[in-house]
């Protein structure tokens, strides 16, 4: 009988004989659009590196506007919430970060979880049961399959934004049936939009309710920052939107009708037994939300340096095209983009690798993120960097300490 001991073994060794090993990194500092490493855990040498892997993309986790706000908002409401919402009730920072919610997306409930993670899950444990069915996007979110494989109702999978198989399984399903579809407004790994009227129309020709998570939408897209949805114009019955990427903090909110926001609110066991999130970060998400409606500039200077890198790498066939801010660079094999990485990051540029099981076998890449604090120059300067290593025939190696 294998013991724990041992499958625990087995298992780390097979991720690092596959070179799927994920190490986590130590830093120093996070200051706009650049971090430090710290020194005990730095391979090359600890100056900062221009950061290109982070969902901040409006810029504000370093905001000091921000930042004098959450501090404002520690000193009126303390550090935490004390207990979840059951129990001690929400505060005044809170009703207003949910009235707040609303007037903007255009819902009358708006529910907060501590994170996206929680609040898909919570979402599809209580909403479905053993008589219904959810068909997701195959490129979901994993907090979203894991909780579909895990809830009681029945699940399937269409192809990646295809209209058509979706409504191959609508038609399948028992007129009777319950049905729940799922799909994100803009695929973290990817880059690419979800077609929400097509998805739209579907579940009302089937009688679906649609959830869209925006997780990575929300704040970049749309005229007031209001996300995919409000960029399409198109109202799914329950919306997911997250604070911890555009809007610089953490948390999230699922925006529902006011039957539905009762429902989870009582029987979400994700809302019901944890900790609310603090009154004070609460407080600082509504200001990060009315600076994301009212500072266009930040949603237009994306744009302009999303066509910096276009027009310098588009003839690349490693290079997609994409309307947000996630620009995939698709190596293929897994060695391939940790090679890029780690000539990048001795370039001072900090670009992840992402490889299976995240994303699928042979679609290996850079997922590099662009956000506001960039400037032109370090778009360049990473234009050049890419450009060079494929100039280079893939043969300089990297050294273990210094830079390029």
């Amino acid at each position: 009988m294998m013991t724990f001991d041992s499958k625990i073994q087995a298992a780390l060794t097979e991720r690092r004989e596959k070179g799927l090993q994920r190490d986590t990194q130590i830093f120093s500092r996070l200051t706009n659009n650049q971090i430090e490493q710290s020194e005990s855990y730095s391979v090359v040498d600890t100056s900062p590196y221009v950061n290109f892997s982070s969902n901040d993309y409006l810029g504000l986790a370093s905001d000091p506007e921000l930042i004098s706000v959450w501090q404002q908002g520690l000193s009126r409401y303390g550090c935490g919430s004390g207990a979840s919402p059951a129990v001690t009730g929400l505060s005044i920072a809170h009703q207003n970060l949910q009235a707040k919610l609303c007037e903007w997306l255009g819902y009358s409930r708006a529910v907060l979880f501590n994170s996206g993670f929680s609040a898909n899950q919570a979402l599809l444990f209580t909403l479905l049961d053993k008589y219904d069915h959810v068909i997701q996007d195959k490129l979901n979110h994993a907090s979203l399959i894991e909780a579909g494989m895990l809830c009681p109702a029945s699940m399937s999978r269409f192809k990646h934004n295809d209209v058509n198989a979706l409504s191959g399984k609508l038609a399948a399903l028992s007129h009777t049936q319950t049905k729940l579809v799922v799909s994100e407004g803009v695929f973290s790994m990817d880059g690419d939009i979800s077609p929400l009227a097509e998805l739209a129309y579907q579940c009302q020709k089937y009688e679906a309710w649609l959830a869209i998570d925006d997780a990575h939408g929300i704040g970049v897209l749309g005229e007031s920052g209001g996300g995919t949805t409000e960029l399409l114009a198109i109202k799914p019955n329950i919306l997911i939107v997250t604070f911890g990427k555009a809007m610089g903090l953490s948390g999230a909110a699922i925006l529902c009708d006011e039957n539905t926001g009762d429902f989870l609110s009582q029987f979400a066991r994700h809302y019901v037994y944890s900790t609310a999130m603090p009154p004070a970060q609460a407080h600082t998400i509504s200001h990060a939300i009315s600076m994301t409606q009212q500072q266009q500039w930040r949603r237009e200077k994306l744009v302009e340096l999303a066509g910096i890198f276009a027009d310098s790498l588009s003839s690349f066939s490693e290079y997609r095209a994409t309307d947000t801010a996630i620009k995939p660079w698709i190596c293929g094999e897994s060695q391939q983009a940790m090679d890029l990485s780690e000539y990048l990051k001795h370039r001072g540029l900090w670009v992840g690798a992402i490889r299976p099981p995240t994303v699928p076998a042979n679609a290996a890449r850079l997922r590099i993120t662009l956000n506001t604090s960039h400037s032109e120059q370090q778009i360049s300067a990473l234009v050049r960097g890419i450009t060079q290593y494929y100039q280079s025939g893939h043969e300089r190696k990297v050294s273990s300490r210094g830079r390029y």
